[in-house]
């Protein structure tokens, strides 16, 4: 499809009352140039690969060039920013463009808007080439996600502090709802809280829980399945080290999807408190933190639902959030694991969470520990994982112990690994591996950005060429903390 026979489609416009968005156009990046885009997510939306390399694409991200059907509006919401209610936020750097083929289009860092605050409305190369690859990264990893269409460079000045100038970058983002628990929040404290919520709710149903807009009970429900969906996110963060690190009420989807990168970071060597985000002082958004603040996050919207419905019910199946989140994390790490849960049970529990505490004593990178175990052929040779610990005594303890569980699986050995490589990646997207491409990207040369989405998008992969990046993480790097502008 070309670019001009996109049809964009704008319902929430017609939705909700017109306090809760402003429309407007984007500002304009200076002397933009497409850096890169992405042809697995044109292939859903359906749109030819050659349209991404005209000066109209260009155009279009950059506010230039509006496509049919589409009114770009910002949306208000509200927020609990490290606990603390913040009453108005909103898209004070982003753009919604309208909807097609059910991804809602959205710019970031298209200039300021109403709820820019004291904000620029820009965004920064290094952290929309950060945005663009880990969403895709996450994407292959099978974990929900946003995810990004493309990203477009400039040479236009933005000041993140006084004295030294970055340049500015747009991503072209992409969702299936773009709706927070921040934004419920918002509503929840308007005048006319209960007709404003029955709106924004029938809006969410409609785009991301069809199946339920007849049923007489539809806004607990919708609730409930938000709580399953929560946990198995939440199972999948965790089970793959990653760290999201600024986990607002704004900054939680209520689709279930993984929604606005800022410092995030996957797990270097493992560390259960580990803090990626060099703001959160009290780490509350540690990586051991992350399942319990994602259920206090759904009690909010929890409270803000019981407008509308009946909170005592919300708040009993929200005690589910643990057990479910607890189910998906063991079966989870079985798999990545090789073992067979039907055989052991809940003493895999067990052997996993002393698996953690050896992880962290043993200072061994945390996903090369299990792409390492899923390529053991022989099960009297664990050196490749030995030799890759700092220390590994205890290590080599829980490895006899694994190997136990592992002779009462009927498996072959290859049969377990061929199994255990379908959840363990050879490369993991890192930090590291990101400034890398940034400070190339800052010297005008994108290649590495277009190498590690491809990497990104095909972790499983061998790429040979790019073999020093499925090693661990260099220890100068390790679980470095980033600011939220990163």
């Amino acid at each position: 499809m070309k670019l001009n026979e996109l049809n964009l489609q704008t319902e929430y416009l017609n939705s909700v009352d017109n306090k809760f968005y402003q429309l407007l156009n984007a500002t304009s990046l200076k002397e933009a140039f497409l850096i890169s885009y992405n042809k697995k997510l044109c292939d859903e939306i359906g749109l030819d690969y050659s349209e991404c390399e005209t000066k109209e694409f260009i155009d279009f991200i950059n506010g230039k060039k509006i496509l049919k059907g589409s009114k770009p509006y910002s949306m208000v919401y509200a927020g609990h920013q490290f606990g603390y209610f913040v009453p108005q936020l909103g898209d004070g750097r982003a753009i919604n463009l309208g909807s097609i083929n059910n991804w809602h289009l959205q710019t970031k860092g298209s200039g300021i808007t109403r709820y820019s605050r004291q904000g620029d409305g820009r965004a920064v190369l290094s952290s929309s080439i950060r945005e663009y690859i880990i969403s895709e990264a996450m994407h292959a990893l099978n974990i929900p996600t946003t995810r990004a269409l493309a990203i477009i460079g400039s040479n236009h000045n933005v000041y993140r502090n006084p004295f030294q100038a970055q340049k500015g970058a747009i991503v072209l983002r992409a969702s299936d709802s773009w709706i927070r628990i921040g934004t419920f929040e918002y509503f929840a404290r308007s005048k006319d809280a209960k007709k404003s919520l029955t709106a924004l709710s029938d809006f969410v149903i409609s785009q991301n829980y069809k199946h339920l807009k007849d049923d007489e009970n539809k806004y607990e429900k919708f609730f409930y399945e938000l709580v399953d969906k929560t946990a198995l996110l939440l199972a999948k963060w965790q089970v793959y080290g990653f760290m999201h690190g600024v986990m607002n009420t704004d900054n939680m989807s209520v689709s279930g999807v993984s929604i606005d990168y800022g410092p995030f970071s996957f797990m270097d060597y493992f560390q259960k408190h580990c803090i990626c985000n060099q703001s959160d002082i009290e780490g509350r958004y540690s990586y051991n933190n992350q399942p319990y603040i994602a259920k206090w996050n759904l009690f909010v919207l929890a409270d803000c639902l019981s407008i509308i419905t009946d909170f005592e019910k919300l708040k009993q199946y929200l005690e589910t959030f643990f057990l479910k989140y607890e189910r998906e994390y063991l079966e989870l790490m079985n798999k990545r694991l090789g073992l067979d849960i039907t055989l052991s049970g809940d003493k895999n529990l067990d052997l996993i969470i002393r698996l953690l505490n050896v992880l962290e004593s043993s200072k061994i990178d945390y996903n090369l520990f299990f792409y390492k175990l899923s390529k053991i052929k022989n099960l009297d040779d664990f050196s490749s994982i030995l030799d890759n610990c700092i220390e590994a005594f205890h290590m080599k303890e829980w490895l006899q112990e694994y190997k136990q569980d592992l002779l009462l699986d009927p498996r072959t050995q290859n049969q377990r690994c061929e199994s255990m490589q379908k959840v363990n990646p050879k490369y993991i997207i890192k930090n590291y591996m990101l400034q890398e491409a940034i400070q190339k990207a800052q010297e005008g040369d994108f290649t590495l950005v277009n190498d590690l989405l491809t990497i990104a998008q095909a972790p499983f992969d061998e790429h040979i060429e790019f073999e020093r990046y499925a090693q661990a993480t260099p220890i100068q790097f390790a679980n470095i903390k980033l600011s939220c502008s990163s």
